[in-house]
């Protein structure tokens, strides 16, 4: 059962990288850019503070650099316990996909850190925009996706890496969340 889920995966990963074209490959390579989501997330700390203040905005910040560290070192672990080689390293799929980047990476690919990132970070601020701001859920979350799915376009993830790290950034997304709301309610922010 397991090796034929992997078998559907490489035939996805497969089929969904090789849709790709070098007109896409730029703005793709700009997404996975783990720097081009610098101004979203100074968006979002500026809406956070308009709408709560500068003590939660310091709090979540904070929060959100420890959410970030847990989810990516969660990665880390994963991929040297799991050892699930990446697209590029798979004798089985490497001569047949597109390596958009110049280099595949780490040698291991289990879980995504940018999929568990981005969605963790989408998921959180959902939890506390949603109701300020208009269509917040829809951008952050159309972003997370973006992101993960960048992943497989540059041939660095395989999709069950992708959706893996989905699901563990909005399980851990929502665990900051109540750690933040408890934090704030215990100090009176």
């Amino acid at each position: 059962m397991l090796e034929e889920l992997v078998q559907y995966d490489k035939q996805l990963f497969l089929f969904l990288n090789n849709l790709g074209t070098p007109t896409w490959d730029s703005f793709w390579l700009f997404i996975t850019n783990k720097f081009s989501s610098i101004p979203l997330y100074i968006v979002l700390a500026i809406l956070f503070y308009k709408s709560y203040g500068f003590k939660k905005t310091i709090a979540v910040l904070v929060t959100i650099a420890l959410l970030i560290t847990v989810t990516d070192q969660l990665a880390n672990f994963f991929k040297y316990g799991v050892q699930r080689l990446r697209p590029c390293h798979d004798i089985e799929v490497n001569s047949l996909m597109r390596l958009v980047k110049q280099s595949c990476g780490g040698q291991f690919g289990y879980f995504s850190a940018h999929a568990a990132n981005s969605f963790a970070v989408a998921f959180f601020f959902t939890k506390f925009l949603n109701k300020k701001i208009k269509y917040i859920r829809f951008l952050l979350l159309s972003w997370a996706v973006l992101v993960a799915y960048s992943r497989i376009y540059i041939g660095v993830h395989f999709p069950l890496d992708v959706i893996s790290g989905a699901l563990i950034g909005s399980v851990f997304s929502w665990l900051f969340a109540k750690l933040y709301i408890f934090a704030t309610y215990r100090f009176s922010l």
